[in-house]
């Protein structure tokens, strides 16, 4: 087995700023993953360990947990050894105490132990500091140690830890930046094998099945399934199966997950045939506006929120010069009428999971004590709002996106008539949808887009096809 890690002292020290910022406040328990079974017991879907599990104990290997004291400061990982059994299908593998010293701990224990470190704490009245379980077998073992209901896992959950955690993860150092411009420029290599051999009569899972090679031919593998669909309306399909027509567009989102389980997050939209029609032209220029301007304002101490409603503005002003929209484009965004076309968020964190940190809630991901997340539609997909800071790796991708139903529903409201040309939006029913997005890192004085440039322009996308 060759894991892949940082040295040793990278994890000895995100440990100890998790104690400090923790405090003398009982024991922290982190969860690994297991194996899961896909149809039968021995038949599993891909491993993918927890992420703040590996960023603290970096160890990408099945059914292990942690337990750090914050107390005393004793660190203690538990795992079980192969048994002979394991050894004639796995081979030889290090065993769990030596793994545990490539990252600095020297204190193993069989996994079945933690119950009683748990144990141990609460009969001591001390607290156990647990992250939201997204594992339904992680949810059942923290019922069974904490003697509670399922239900009441969640009453357990420590928020000092979350918030913890976010403070540490949500900041990117040097050596996770690397990874993630490795990361990104292999999601760039997919996009280019995408948009180069996207043409009339292929099939959508022939597109999936080139992003996957370029990803497993670096050593990686997709960090979300592919959204690769000439429905770019839908914002989250994972249907392969159309046959790709002369006039249509692709959307396709795709995003490779590194060795150091680091990902990157990229869409492009391209024409299928070798040229965008007129209409696609103009609302393509109008989204790639929004991005430019969105992308002008990240820098630390700016709202992304800000950015997000700046970015909706200039859609509205661009639409409304192709007569899709009309009125004050500041007024219009204040109503939420942008929302007919642009219905998510202009971004989210990223970092080892796509949607960095997801597990721990967005109202303390994305948002804080004194920024709330909003709820009404439109905003409510907004994953990220809060103050950028130096450090912060994050997406920018506007997007138009043309949903018959939601026109029927709002045009028999007559809802945003004020603002919206219903009879010039209806001969749009069939445009389908356009997202651009990129990933950065937000800098001292501003930005820095993360790997490879990626063409975004309309000449840049049509010269790739040929």
């Amino acid at each position: 087995m060759d894991l892949q890690l940082f040295d040793r002292q990278v994890y000895t020290d995100r440990r100890h700023i998790l104690k400090q910022n923790i405090g003398s406040d009982g024991i922290i328990l982190l969860l690994g993953n297991e194996d899961s079974s896909m149809n039968y017991k021995d038949n599993c879907y891909p491993f993918r360990q927890d992420s703040s599990f590996l960023y603290y104990f970096g160890l990408d290997v099945q059914a292990l947990a942690a337990v750090i004291d914050t107390d005393t400061g004793e660190e203690v990982i538990f795992g079980n050894e192969l048994s002979i059994d394991d050894i004639i299908w796995t081979g030889t593998l290090p065993s769990v105490h030596e793994m545990a010293a490539l990252v600095g701990v020297t204190q193993t224990k069989p996994y079945d132990q933690v119950m009683h470190y748990v144990h141990k704490a609460i009969t001591s009245g001390r607290r156990v500091h647990i992250l939201p379980p997204y594992r339904p077998e992680n949810k059942i073992k923290l019922a069974n140690w904490l003697n509670v209901s399922l239900q009441d896992v969640a009453d357990h959950v420590s928020i000092k830890l979350i918030k913890a955690v976010i403070a540490q993860r949500v900041i990117k150092s040097p050596l996770e930046v690397q990874e993630m411009e490795k990361a990104v420029s292999i999601s760039v290599d997919m996009q280019l094998a995408v948009i180069k051999n996207t043409r009339p009569g292929i099939k959508s899972y022939e597109l999936v099945a080139k992003a996957h090679e370029m990803a497993i031919a670096a050593d990686a593998r997709l960090g979300y399934p592919a959204i690769i669909t000439p429905h770019g309306e839908t914002l989250h399909t994972h249907y392969y199966g159309h046959t790709l027509q002369d006039g249509q567009m692709l959307l396709c989102d795709i995003g490779a997950e590194n060795a150091m389980h680091y990902g990157g997050d990229l869409t492009r939209t391209c024409p299928v045939g070798r040229s965008f029609t007129n209409r696609q032209k103009e609302l393509y220029e109008v989204v790639l506006t929004s991005m430019n301007h969105a992308i002008s304002m990240l820098k630390p101490g700016v709202r992304y929120k800000d950015i997000h409603l700046a970015a909706c503005q200039k859609l509205v002003e661009g639409l409304t010069q192709v007569n899709l929209m009309k009125g004050d484009a500041a007024e219009a965004v204040a109503a939420g009428a942008h929302t007919m076309f642009f219905q998510c968020g202009l971004g989210h964190m990223l970092g080892m999971d796509t949607h960095d940190m997801e597990d721990l809630g967005e109202p303390y991901v994305g948002y804080t004590d004194t920024l709330k997340k909003d709820t009404v539609f439109g905003l409510k997909s907004l994953r990220l709002g809060r103050e950028l800071e130096a450090g912060y790796v994050l997406t920018v991708e506007p997007g138009i996106y043309i949903i018959p139903e939601l026109i029927d529903r709002w045009q028999a409201e007559k809802k945003y008539a004020d603002f919206i040309n219903y009879d010039v939006l209806n001969t749009y029913r069939d445009f389908g949808g356009v997202r651009i997005e990129d990933n950065f890192l937000i800098t001292d004085t501003g930005s820095h887009l993360l790997g490879k440039y990626l063409p975004k322009t309309l000449k840049e996308i049509e010269g790739l096809k040929g």
